[in-house]
Order: C-alpha cells, then structure tokens, then sequence
C-alpha cells in the first residue's frame, strides 16, 4: 500500500493558482452549514463526544484571518486575495452593498448570533429516509454485482476506504482521483470534466456545448457525440467523465450553468441525456449524470463562496420534483448510468449530498439506481450524515475546505466504521457501487484498460496541472518528486474519424434559425444572387461587424477557465469548459467562403462603430453583424457578471451595435443586415428584432472549435438549418414569470429559494397565463416548408389502471459479513511516507478509535416503505409500457432537402379530478412527450414524404401524486394529442 501510495500524485497547471485557491472553485471557505447538526438529513455524531452527546468546539481550521466567534466552527474566510470585489448584483448595484450584508451578518453573529442559526428549520424539511437501499438488485447488474462482491470480499477495511475516498485536490493527475486496491487489480479512477469536452487536457476536441446539443434535436447526434467524447476519454486513461449535466434544468433563463444541459424541458433533457449516456458507456467510460438536484443558480450555491454561512435551499414540492427535475435524472439511471453527482445547494433545507430523501429515497429506492453517487467537488457537508444518507464517494476527498488534508472520510470513514456509527454493510454497499460499476463498462479488460504505474503502464497520460512534459507527481502536496506526466496523446481521431467534423455538424445543426425575411439566405458564394446580378458590374461588397466575429487577440485559452468575453463566444465559462485546440472564427470562415472574385469583405471586429461610420455602413451590399451573451460557473466572473447573466440581453452594448448597423447598412439601412448571436441561453431580441433592414437572425449559440465553419454552412446553404429553439425567448424578461429571476442578494442566512411556480416554467408558464412569445420552445426555421398530415392514434390493448402494476421484488444483492475488524488492522503500514495533505484511509493510532454509543438519526433504525413506483432502473418498469402509438406523415413541400424536427405534446383530460378524493387535479395547458428529427428530400425528388412515429408509455401520460407517493394515470377523460413543429405550432390535433 506505501508504493501505491507514493506513485498516486499531482501535477502543477502552470496557470493554476496554489492549492489554497484553487482553479475550480473561486474561494476556500467551506465550513459545516449552521443547520446540518440539527438536520436529520444532515446529523453528523462525528461531531459530539461519545456517550455524552456534548458538541464539540472545534479550533479554526483558517490559515489567515480572525475569528468572529471564538467557540463555534462557523467562520468567515477572507476572500482569495488574488481575487478582486466581485459584485454578484446587476453591474448598477455597488459591491457595497455586499459588504454591507457581511458587515450585518458579522454583526448579528458576533452579538450573540444564536439568532441566526434560528432562522433555518432545525430538522430541515426533507423527510428522513433510512437505510440505503443496497445496490445489486437489477438483473441487468446482476454480473457485475457478483463479479464486484467476489472482489470486494477480499479487501480490507483501509482498502474498501481507500476507494470511497478521493486522494485529495490537486493530489493526482485529474481533477478527482479515488485510491487503489493494486494487489487485487484494481486501479485508482481517474474522474474528469466535463459534459463539453475534456478539462485540463491536451490535443482533445472542444465540442459545442449542452445547449447546441439540445437545439440540434437529434437523437443520433447526441449518441454519438456521446461516443466520440469518451473514444478520447478513454485514450487519455480517464475512467469517469463528469457528465453529461441536466441540472440545472432552466427554470432561470440568466442561470449561469444552464449552457452545460441540453434545455429547459425535462423531456428534452432526459432524451439528450440518455442518448449521450449511451454513447459515453459503449466505448467503457463511465458517465456521470449531473448535478442531482436543484442547483438553478450560481449565486449562493456553496457556503461562504458569497459570503453566506450556508449555501441556498432550493425549496420543492414532491410532485415537481419528480415531473421537472428528477425526470431526467430517471431517464439517465433507465440508460444504465454509472455515476450520480449530488449538488452543492440545499434542497428543502439539506444539503444534497446529505439528503437521504434524494439519495436513499429517490434515486436508489424509486428510480433503482445500481451506480455510486459521488459529490460534487466539496459539496459533501457532512461526515457521518452523508454516508448513512447514501453518499458513496467523496470528491475530491477534501473535508470542508480545499486542500486542507482534513477530510471528512479518509480516515475518518475508518474510524467510523471501527467504531460502529457507519455500520459496516453501508461501506460495503459504497465500495461494491463503485466496483460494480467499474465492471459494468468492462473496465476490468486489462488489455483495454491496463493498469496504472507501477502494475501497468495505464492510467491517466496527462497532467490537469502543468503542460509540461515533466511535472510534480504529487504537486498538492510537499513532496517534490517529478516525473513524465503529459505524454501528449492526440486523441481527436484523424480521417473521415475526424471529431472535428462531428463538431463541425453539431455546431451547423444546433443554429436555430428564428428569421429569414425575403429569403435572404442562403447567401450566395458569388455575391449576388442570379435575380439580383442585372446592371451589377462592380463586387458585391460584404460587411461584417462586431468583436464576436474575430478571435481573442491573446488566444482562444488565454482565461483560466475559458472567463472572459474577448472575441468570439464559443464556450462559456467554468469546469465544463475545455482548452481550444484551435478555433475557426466567423470572420475567417466568411473570407473563405465568398468568391473573393467577386464578392469584398470588408470587417469592422469591434463593438464600438468608428466615428466616420457612414463610409463604412453605408458602402455595403449586405452586413453581418455579430453579438453576444456569456455567463459561467460562480467561482470565476468575467466583465462584471459572477455566474449567473445580469439580464437577458447581448453584451458589450452588442444591442446597440445591432442598432446602428441594421439602421445605417447600405444607403440609410437600404441594404440587409444578418443578426448573429452566440449566447448560453435566451437573448432578449426586441431592441433590433423588428428593424425593417434586419431580414435575418441565427442564433448559434456556443458551437465549439468550429464555430465559423458550421455557421458559413448555414448561412450559404451547404446545411439546411434545422436548429429548434430548446427554450422560450420573451418578449420582456418579466414574462418568464417572478420566480424566474436570480437571487442576487441573499434573503437570509440560508438564503431561500421557492420553487412556487410548481411546474410552470419556460413554455409552460408562458402558456398557463397566455403570454405570447417573441419565440416559442421548438421553433426555427427552414430553407425549405414541410407538412404534416395524416394523424393516426392507436391505443393498445391493455387494461386501464390508475396506478402501475405492482413493484416487482427485483433480486437479492450481494451480503458481506458485517464483523468490524480490529482496529489495529487500519494502522499505516510502518515506514509509510506520509505526502502532506494526501487523504489517506489509515489511521496512526489505535487510540484515535474512540468506543461509544454513537447516536443514529432517530429514524434510521425504522426501515422506510420501499416506494410503489420503483422495482427498476428508471422506476416500475410497468411505468414505460407502451399505451400508444402515434403515427404522422411528414411531407417536404420546398425546393430543397432538409431535416424537420416533429415534436409530440399532450393534454390531460380537462377538469379532471381525483377518481379517489374528487380534489381538482392540475396540469399544464401541453407537455413535450417525443420528437424526430427527420430528414425528407425536397425538389423534384419522387420521395418527398416519411411516417413519423411516436410510442406514449403509462408515464408519459401520468402524473406524480404526492399522497399515493406515485404516478397516476387518469382513466376517465380523453387525452389531446398534439403533433406540430414547436410549442404553439401543433396542426395535427387527435385524442384517445
């Protein structure tokens, strides 16, 4: 174990800051949250003295700065002092006013502020649920879960923590990194961001990002997006890809992170998910569905990164969290996902990762999750609490501060199992997960997947640290031995296997066209279109405006993290970003594509407009004029925007631009302006949308690599758009409703977030109150016009039910004897070389076992009732039996080929009310149940048509009711079928 130890180390990044501030997260403060000693979700009896159930009072664990209460664990951090005031309010509202909040919170605390520990539930309001379902009780896993048991039966206790436990930040070469088992084969997993790409590596393929996916609508896309993503993964020796992310959903339009999903309908998302899940595990890597649940904003999502103690409460009701945010979620574990990342905000006033409701009770009692759940990177608040709440992995092994070498498990875990208050069958049940899983993608093929040094020569061949070949092997710690840590691999794939060329075609297909007037485009290579040429003689003069459309002068990966808006938007910012191998910029890909022959381009790459702009707008036939919106991860800011977008319009003045553009193109606006937009989610169109000399505008979103080559194959036709908007764009950002804004100043010490608009977000909101949009979810447009017709409903035979068939029992998992080894088994090994702030499982004295009766929460030796709705991964299976089976004809009435996505949405039975209680049941107006991408020729093509079909289950047309704790199917009252090419475009309408 000392050699395994020794070899299992960190690189430096030479961009990276020292481990007290780490690159992924903006500040090291991350103490215990003032409620989780009193949340049953949350009850830690690390923290009380044995027998006496006394609370401890714990030194500072702060390497600078004072303490503002002297007995209690719950401090201030200064912030990183290489970060500068960052304002997490609209760019108007002073940073004073943050300092202001913390001046106040001081004060209250510092005068007795036992007032503020009062303002929080003291039991949380997430019911208990005890104890964790073991893993090991689909069929499906049922090979794995034998050949992981034979495995895990063999290991000692230190072994079984070793793989539990990240090694720490910065220990290793990834961004997480668990232990080994080398005597039985089993290596140290490497665990790597991102949904988008690779994070940290080099020669890998910046893909477009979640948001594009979701807006291509195709099933194939995501799939093999999916495959192409791990094929480069795996040859980086990256065991487990963080991705791919839906969460947040997007019930907040300006969230930070809603780019890295796939839209804001849980249908939409589920799908995308499950097709890259998919994708990911066929090639052997492990996926990792994210973030589990209800992280919707960046502000306030950790403690103390916003200068609160505690970090958000996302607050939701039973029946929205299983119809919006943990459907995809089943649609992920039903695709047979590896890995679940718990969230760092609280849901219902307790921290996700240690929430037994959401771990124990939803995703392995209900949904029959067979996988680990690990947490995000500190997002574990808890010891004790989070094991027995069904936490199995801890990353990155850190406790509650970054890089402190104090960790929450590690040694701790072994203590507490030595001394009974983590009973011994949960470790195990946390250990055979993760090694189950390993043996569901076959990494166990030692040809495929050999072992890391000093057994093999696999494992991770780059470093997420430094870009040098040679590098420290343990950089976060004090040992400063180097070895060979970046070997360079180059794994984008040559040829026709080019995953430049899927980037390129995700990119295209993920533009949504949203206005097209006068069919201005495609644009022609040769200037002038052939009805245009007459009397032309001179070239057809091109404008192209706005900073977006050229590159950042200081190169595509000069901000950390991708945080900073210069040059074009490709990417937005955070750990989902990824580092350029290149980048093909609009203005590039524009130049190449006209006939320089015949057509002159001239660019003006700046937002500002020179002051003589007369000569330059008015001396053209067409403009393009580009803009832009960006937002990211909250430990990073950019231009005055922390996380989460300030608003909903284009930044850098890009409205203004737009302006002045389409106003002054040609002779006083007489000559068309093209719009284009890159942006991470909704853009506010109304200051240019209706300005006569805008004929069109593609919203392109964050393309990746090839951003100027896939846009040119739009615009000029070489790719008919068939891009459909995965969200609604307002007319008015106060039309997405109340509860659609960011909390950018805290309402509490635990701030509160109320989900109160249930399930009526995006297109659904917009349609319960009647508002009109400017664009609807599902709309883009074509280069060509299609038809629907022909609608057939078929029912199947079946016996109509309210509730599923019952749970079946599923098989036994595997059992261990639950004797607790003794205690001197956990020792270091003599001569061990301790590295500092590695996160080791031993523990260096016997004595450190302290014997007690530790207390449990009072509800975990009462087994909860297994849920009615679960029996399989995904839930009842009898939930995803087919009902019906809807058939439509597509017809392509335009001139050219091209790909129409078809969309299914349904309408419960109107006043319907309970069949039981007779209270008034409510839905939404419609919800997405399906869609097709399909691809029909155009022109004179004989087949200009093709069936599109569509399977409804028994949950497609159920509902979550709260007081039966399952989905109900309505068995009197018609359902609507509705068939159409987005939201609020459905010509085929039927019932059954």
């Amino acid at each position: 174990m000392a050699e395994s130890y020794e070899l299992r180390g960190k690189y430096s990044r030479l961009d990276a800051p020292e481990p007290d501030s780490p690159v992924r997260r903006s500040l090291d403060n991350a103490y215990r949250s003032s409620s989780e000693l009193e949340d049953l979700d949350e009850f830690d009896p690390l923290n009380y003295d044995a027998g006496t159930l006394k609370r401890k009072k714990t030194k500072s664990r702060r390497p600078r700065g004072e303490s503002l209460r002297g007995k209690d664990t719950f401090q201030f951090e200064k912030p990183n002092q290489k970060s500068r005031c960052r304002c997490c309010v609209p760019t108007r509202m002073c940073c004073g006013l943050v300092l202001l909040f913390v001046a106040a919170v001081v004060l209250l605390l510092s005068a007795g502020g036992i007032w503020a520990w009062k303002t929080a539930p003291a039991d949380g309001q997430s019911p208990p649920w005890y104890p964790t379902p073991k893993g090991g009780t689909d069929a499906k896993w049922e090979e794995s879960y034998k050949k992981a048991a034979e495995l895990v039966r063999q290991m000692t206790l230190v072994e079984k923590v070793n793989i539990t436990t990240g090694t720490g930040w910065s220990m290793q070469m990834c961004v997480g990194n668990t232990g080994p088992v080398a005597r039985l084969g089993f290596p140290s997993l490497c665990l790597q961001d991102g949904p988008l790409g690779i994070r940290f590596a080099d020669n890998i393929t910046a893909f477009p990002a979640g948001v594009t996916v979701g807006a291509t609508w195709n099933k194939d896309l995501m799939y093999e997006k999916g495959r192409a993503h791990a094929l480069e993964a795996k040859l980086k020796g990256i065991n487990v890809l963080l991705g791919p992310a839906m969460g947040p959903l997007g019930r907040m339009p300006a969230g930070g992170r809603n780019w890295e999903g796939f839209g804001s309908d849980p249908v939409l998302q589920g799908i995308a998910a499950a097709q890259m899940i998919k994708g990911i595990q066929v090639e052997g890597v492990m996926a990792t569905a994210k973030h589990f649940v209800g992280n919707e904003q960046e502000h306030f999502r950790q403690s103390w990164e916003w200068g609160t103690p505690n970090a958000i409460s996302s607050n939701i009701d039973d029946r929205t969290l299983h119809e919006l945010y943990a459907w995809p979620f089943a649609e992920s574990i039903r695709a047979g996902v590896a890995s679940i990342m718990c969230s760092y905000n609280q849901v219902n006033n307790s921290y996700a990762c240690g929430n037994s409701k959401l771990m124990n009770g939803i995703l392995k009692d209900e949904l029959g999750f067979q996988g680990f759940v690990q947490s995000d990177w500190l997002a574990q608040r808890s010891g004790v609490a989070s094991a027995l709440a069904g936490l199995d992995m801890s990353m990155p092994g850190d406790g509650l501060r970054w890089a402190d070498g104090k960790p929450l498990w590690g040694s701790e875990l072994t203590k507490a199992v030595l001394n009974s208050s983590v009973p011994m069958d949960r470790l195990d049940d946390m250990v055979t997960r993760i090694v189950a899983a390993w043996y569901q993608v076959g990494q166990d093929d030692k040809d495929k997947w050999p072992m890391p040094p000093p057994e093999g020569d696999g494992g991770p061949n780059f470093s997420s640290w430094t870009n040098d070949r040679v590098g420290f092997l343990h950089h976060g710690s004090d040992d400063k031995t180097t070895g060979v840590v970046n070997k360079f691999v180059n794994v984008q794939g040559e040829g026709d296997d080019f995953h430049g060329h899927l980037a390129r075609r995700i990119a295209a297909e993920g533009t949504v066209l949203v206005k097209n007037e006068d069919n201005i485009l495609p644009l022609n290579r040769n200037g002038w279109k052939k009805d245009e040429k007459a009397g032309k003689e001179m070239k057809y003069r091109v404008g192209v405006f706005g900073e977006d459309a050229r590159a950042n002068q200081n190169g595509p990966n000069s901000c950390v993290d991708r945080a900073c808006n210069t040059g074009t938007l490709a990417q937005a910012w955070g750990s989902g970003s990824v580092d350029f191998p290149y980048l093909i910029t609009p203005i590039e890909a524009i130049r190449k594509s006209f006939n320089e022959e015949s057509v002159y381009v001239t660019d003006w790459p700046a937002n500002k407009l020179p002051t003589e702009q007369e000569g330059i707008l008015h001396d053209q036939d067409l403009c393009i004029v580009f803009a832009n919106a960006d937002a990211g991860e909250g430990y990073l800011q950019a231009d005055g925007i922390r996380g989460d977008r300030n608003n909903l319009y284009t930044q850098h003045r890009g409205d203004y631009l737009i302006k002045k553009v389409a106003e002054g193109c040609g002779n006083n606006g007489s000559a068309p302006t093209i719009v284009v937009i890159h942006a991470v989610g909704p853009v506010m169109l109304e200051n240019f949308i209706s300005i006569p000399g805008v004929k069109a505008v593609l919203l392109a979103h964050l393309p990746g690599q090839e951003s100027g080559n896939a846009l040119t194959d739009v615009l000029f036709g070489d790719v008919n758009p068939s891009g459909r908007l995965p969200y609604t764009i307002a007319k008015n950002e106060d039309d997405y409703g109340p509860t659609s804004k960011i909390l950018y100043l805290p309402n509490n010490i635990v701030p509160q977030q109320n989900f109160t608009e249930g399930l009526y977000i995006d297109y659904r909101h917009f349609d319960k109150y009647n508002i009109t949009p400017r664009f609807e979810f599902g709309y883009g447009l074509s280069y060509t016009t299609f038809h629907l017709s022909s609608l057939l409903v078929n029912p199947k035979s079946f016996t109509k039910t309210l509730l599923p068939a019952p749970r079946p029992a599923g098989i036994n998992p595997p059992s261990y004897p639950t004797d607790i080894p003794d205690p001197s088994t956990a020792l270091a090994p003599p001569g061990l070389r301790k590295l500092g702030k590695y996160i080791y499982p031993y523990i260096f004295s016997t004595s450190d076992v302290k014997k007690g009766k530790y207390p449990y929460p009072p509800a975990y030796h009462i087994p909860s009732t297994p849920s009615p709705a679960g029996g399989a991964q995904g839930g009842n299976p009898d939930l995803y039996t087919t009902v019906a089976v809807i058939t439509a004809t597509l017809t392509n009435t335009g001139p050219v080929t091209g790909d129409s996505v078809v969309q299914l949405y349904i309408t419960y039975p109107p006043d319907y009310v309970d069949e039981e209680t007779g209270e008034p049941v409510d839905f939404p107006v419609r919800v997405l149940r399906g869609f097709q991408k399909v691809r029909v020729e155009g022109g004179d093509a004989k087949q200009k048509r093709a069936e599109v079909k569509f399977e409804l289950t028994r949950k497609d047309l159920s509902y979550w009711d709260v007081r039966r704790g399952n989905w109900v199917m309505p068995t009197k009252g018609e359902f609507g079928i509705e068939v159409g090419f987005s939201s609020r475009d459905l010509p085929l309408k039927g019932k059954f």
